[in-house]
């Protein structure tokens, strides 16, 4: 609560300091916030608190409202402030573990459990700004676009009207992201660079001669018909998933394509080996010969059986 709003309830200055002396039955938060009792606040206490400190319209942003839209955040650099926006014209300075953000492009936040927050799209650029390392902002970037339904054109735009400070590095994932799916997409892109022939299509859909669907991999060698898979462990836990792996297993067999399978963690473990592998797969695929399949671009229409989502 608000130290003026107990204050105006007839509970006067003096009181409210001294019930808040070390020991007493309250405890001050932030600069004219009290918590009405003696132990720690909760965390969602510290977001109510942060939302009294900077007064009416303010939101939380940045990883928390990530968070509670449903982002996973796991691999996020440690953070425990709550970062809040306030309209520019509210005279609040950032304080104790608040972050305070002033703008003058506030956005229409939404409630969740009864705490404020902005947008996916506001609230992962926020954060990304504030992030030093290219890996945890593209995985930010990445979930917004995978769980918070932003695209990254949508975030790219949204980078641009914002302000410019701590915006190079997301800048530059997006750059980078737009034609991929996953960090482990990006990583592979990264690690392809240094083969004798990297990849010629990114996440190209691929048919058989006379229509079928086969599969997207994650990268394709055109020339000799190679496919590499990017499988991680997350994506492929539940039953459903991996039921939807062991089918395109089979179509790519049924078609002759021959495929790499790798982990995500093997490109940080073992980059080299990963790189020898696809090395000798790309020249075994080429004395091979290329199977009779097609690359379809996402806008073209194709006619035959097969559904890309089984």
């Amino acid at each position: 609560m608000r130290a003026a709003t107990l204050q105006a309830q007839t509970v006067n200055k003096s009181t409210v300091y001294r019930r808040c002396l070390p020991g007493g039955p309250w405890r001050w938060v932030l600069p004219g916030v009290i918590v009405l009792q003696n132990s720690p606040p909760t965390a969602d206490q510290r977001l109510v608190a942060a939302l009294l400190y900077g007064g009416p319209h303010t939101l939380i942003t940045g990883l928390e409202a990530c968070r509670r839209q449903g982002l996973r955040l796991g691999d996020m650099p440690p953070d425990d402030r709550v970062h809040i926006l306030v309209p520019h014209a509210r005279r609040v300075r950032s304080t104790g573990y608040v972050l305070v953000e002033r703008t003058v492009r506030m956005p229409t936040g939404r409630s969740i459990g009864e705490i404020p927050v902005a947008p996916v799209m506001r609230a992962s650029l926020d954060a990304a700004r504030r992030i030093r390392a290219e890996t945890p902002v593209a995985n930010l970037l990445f979930e917004a676009v995978q769980r918070g339904g932003c695209t990254p054109a949508a975030l790219s735009a949204e980078l641009d009207l914002g302000n410019s400070r701590g915006s190079a590095i997301p800048r530059q994932v997006l750059k980078k992201i737009t034609p991929l799916r996953s960090v482990a997409e990006l990583n592979a892109k990264q690690l392809a660079e240094s083969c004798s022939r990297p990849p010629t299509h990114w996440n190209p859909k691929l048919y058989t001669s006379d229509g079928h669907y086969i599969a997207t991999p994650d990268a394709w060698w055109d020339d000799v018909g190679l496919a590499w898979e990017i499988d991680s462990v997350d994506f492929h836990y539940s039953r459903d998933a991996y039921g939807r792996t062991v089918r395109r297993n089979s179509r790519y067999g049924q078609a002759g394509v021959p495929v790499v399978q790798t982990l995500p963690s093997q490109m940080s473990s073992n980059p080299v080996g990963v790189e020898r592998e696809l090395e000798v797969a790309y020249q075994a695929a080429s004395e091979r010969g290329r199977a009779d399949v097609r690359v379809v671009p996402d806008n073209a229409g194709v006619h035959g059986q097969g559904n890309p989502a089984a």
